[in-house]
């Protein structure tokens, strides 16, 4: 079962076409990923699943229904999306920030209700950051300031959590801290999770799921098993890779790799 999907999918800027009849199926409660070279549509494919760009031609199901036919608030009800690198703004406590979740729920200029603060409160307490709730987030490391953003996301009460990048920038333990608390929210909320990454093996380690893109087309989508070989992986970024099992997640991963 899926309840998002796109349906001969067309995504361009002014008259130069980025993607091009994109037929892609979001599996339900998993982690995706999408992964391709850079400026093959990935992030683009993204942001029009979240309403954020309009598509040139096709259209993106939510419900069985286009996406943007629906109200933008009805969709912030069920989808939340983290840009890539979003700006933290000065002088903001990580509960002002992530207070901003609940913009969906509110009505006017009304005050947050029992029910706001307590979706606050959990996502701070999903995200570890409760301690931090009156600290500025600007003051935080880059992997906390992360983590604001994606208590934000769930402050929002969506079932499906979108994010572009969510690791860029960030060193190895904070990348794995971003990405654990993605794994967690996915096995304990059941929350359907799309992510676009670059990281091959964090791609692969963390999905249930990857669609592998170039040109705006997917050139294999399924189990990482499928997507992570030398023949996919050579199709989509002109590599010649050697791939292994990861000894402790069982999950392929690329050794070493070359230009071809």
């Amino acid at each position: 079962m899926s309840r998002i999907s796109t349906d001969d999918l067309s995504i361009g800027y002014g008259r130069q076409l980025i993607v091009d009849g994109l037929e892609l199926t979001i599996p339900d409660s998993k982690i995706t990923c999408i992964i391709g070279p850079n400026g093959c549509g990935k992030s683009t494919i993204l942001k029009t699943i979240a309403r954020l760009l309009k598509p040139s031609n096709g259209s993106v199901l939510l419900d069985g229904k286009a996406i943007h036919q629906q109200s933008t608030k009805s969709i912030a009800k069920k989808i939340a999306i983290l840009a890539q690198s979003p700006h933290t703004p000065e002088e903001m406590t990580v509960k002002d920030l992530v207070s901003y979740g609940r913009s969906p729920y509110q009505k006017g200029f009304g005050q947050l209700s029992g029910k706001d603060w307590e979706m606050i409160h959990w996502a701070l307490k999903e995200t570890n950051l409760l301690e931090y709730a009156d600290r500025y987030v600007h003051a935080l490391s880059g992997g906390q300031r992360q983590r604001v953003w994606i208590a934000m996301a769930l402050a929002q009460d969506t079932d499906i959590l979108l994010l572009d990048e969510p690791t860029t920038y960030l060193d190895l333990a904070h990348q794995l801290d971003v990405l654990q608390v993605l794994e967690k929210l996915n096995r304990d909320q059941n929350k359907t999770i799309v992510m676009v990454l670059h990281d091959l093996n964090h791609a692969s380690r963390f999905s249930d799921y990857l669609v592998s893109i170039r040109d705006g087309k997917i050139i294999k989508a399924g189990d990482p098993s499928e997507v992570m070989t030398n023949e996919v992986l050579r199709s989509v970024f002109d590599i010649d890779a050697q791939i292994v099992q990861d000894p402790s997640t069982k999950k392929p991963a690329c050794l070493t790799y070359q230009l071809v």
